[in-house]
């Protein structure tokens, strides 16, 4: 594995490898690599790409600074694991690299309702950021193939209208949420959990299930209402739960039994704040 900390070095060497031929396949993450991660890289591997991880702990995307602060750091096991995969390439850029001009008077994205609803709603500013970081990464990078994961849904949605209208011509590939054994999502944010709040956050999937198994056309109201009572009896300071067209993320209240649908939840376990989505007529 090649680590570069210099955008432009990094852009130089794509270029040579692009020139010999090579997919350049890009797996943007924050760091504290799980599983998750690195089925990203896998999949990247088996569409025959070089593979380009960025780690970038990007303070715009933050709307909490205390959050921000509390990110974990993991950097030394990151690059083993990166390693271990056969991660091609590992950047590693300062935010320096990233923001040359600082993080004032940044460009805007026009996102539509994505940042009025949902992570948009309850996160200000949250999109804003990571659309100024991945264009910045896109750029940088110029991927062929670009990674994602389901868990983080709406984002997937954002950095799809970000390469609409950037009109970048990359291959945007969503891939599946992996969980643990119990079915909680992996995430960063795991490892903030304690012990007893760990054993309490799959409460999140098996809210899931039951909205999955419980869907019926109709009136949807009483539904939601359940299922946030029942993350609320195991001490979760609930945000959303809502089901969702699974195209536009327009909330479905009453549904036809046709219309396809995503069920979304966010919610906090005391200061650490999860979020998770599972497809509920795929």
């Amino acid at each position: 594995m090649i680590l570069f900390k210099k955008a432009n070095e990094l852009t130089d060497y794509l270029s040579r490898q692009r020139s010999a031929g090579r997919k350049i396949g890009f797996v943007p993450t924050m760091g504290a690599l799980h599983q998750g991660h690195l089925s990203l890289i896998e999949r990247s591997g088996e569409n025959k790409n070089l593979t380009v991880c960025s780690i970038f702990i990007n303070p715009t995307q933050f709307n909490d600074p205390k959050d921000f602060q509390k990110y974990p750091i993991t950097i030394e096991q990151d690059i083993y694991l990166l390693e271990k995969k056969g991660t091609d390439i590992l950047f590693l850029p300062s935010d320096e690299e990233i923001y040359p001009n600082g993080t004032i008077n940044m460009q805007h994205y026009d996102l539509g309702n994505m940042e009025t609803i949902l992570e948009g709603q309850y996160r200000p500013g949250h999109f804003q950021g990571v659309c100024q970081v991945m264009h910045r990464l896109l750029l940088i990078v110029e991927p062929d193939h670009l990674y994602m994961g389901q868990k983080d849904y709406q984002q997937c949605m954002v950095v799809k209208k970000l390469l609409q209208v950037t009109q970048a011509g990359i291959i945007f590939h969503t891939c599946p949420t992996v969980r643990e054994p119990d079915g909680l999502a992996m995430s960063s944010r795991n490892t903030r959990l304690n012990e007893t709040e760990r054993k309490n956050a799959t409460t999140i999937y098996e809210t899931l299930l039951y909205l999955k198994k419980n869907l019926t056309p109709g009136d949807l109201s009483a539904l939601l209402k359940h299922a946030t009572f029942k993350l609320e009896e195991k001490g979760f300071k609930v945000d959303y739960v809502e089901v969702a067209d699974a195209e536009t993320l327009g909330f479905v209240h009453h549904w036809n039994g046709q219309q396809k649908l995503v069920a979304l939840i966010a919610a906090f376990l005391h200061e650490v704040r999860l979020i998770d989505n599972m497809a509920l007529n795929p």
